[in-house]
């Protein structure tokens, strides 16, 4: 099933999600870098901003992935959808609480922790998103097959 959201027939919203997805996770590296002493205090900054940066990326995919949400006909695939969509809303939430403890100057592990909890609502996330491509084929179009001639030998 094709997407309305896509530049020269490719999904926007997948090449979209990867810019939150490795912030976020980097965030929470950067987290452990702080928490255990591995460098200095800068990373708590690190950390904060790739946060930022992965709540404005998240938004940003959600544009297009709301515009291919809107376009599937199929219920179960519909199903699935809403709750990728579900999961992706409560993974900004948690990490947009991280931010906003961080921002307001909790110290100790609450907002890594906070974050980890993200990591967690996004892993659910990217699972039902792979459900959708993967067996729903939402974005994917079926390759043409060529035609069989009897010319053609079958190696494997």
């Amino acid at each position: 099933m094709s997407t309305p959201a896509s530049v020269a027939r490719h999904p926007i919203h997948p090449m979209l999600v990867g810019v939150p997805i490795g912030l976020w996770v980097f965030s929470v590296a950067a987290d452990l870098i702080a928490y255990f002493g591995w460098g200095r205090a800068v990373w708590k900054d690190v950390a904060f901003y790739a946060i930022g940066g992965g709540i404005v990326g998240a938004l940003l995919a959600a544009v297009p992935g709301f515009i291919d949400y809107l376009s599937i006909t199929d219920t179960r695939a519909r199903k699935v959808g809403f709750f990728h969509m579900i999961a992706n809303l409560t993974a900004v939430g948690i990490f947009a609480a991280s931010f906003w403890l961080r921002w307001s100057g909790t110290v100790g592990f609450l907002p890594a922790g906070v974050s980890l909890a993200g990591l967690v609502a996004l892993a659910l996330a990217g699972w039902l998103g792979g459900e959708l491509v993967f067996v729903h084929s939402m974005g994917v179009k079926p390759p043409r097959s060529a035609p069989r001639s009897g010319s053609e030998r079958r190696i494997a």
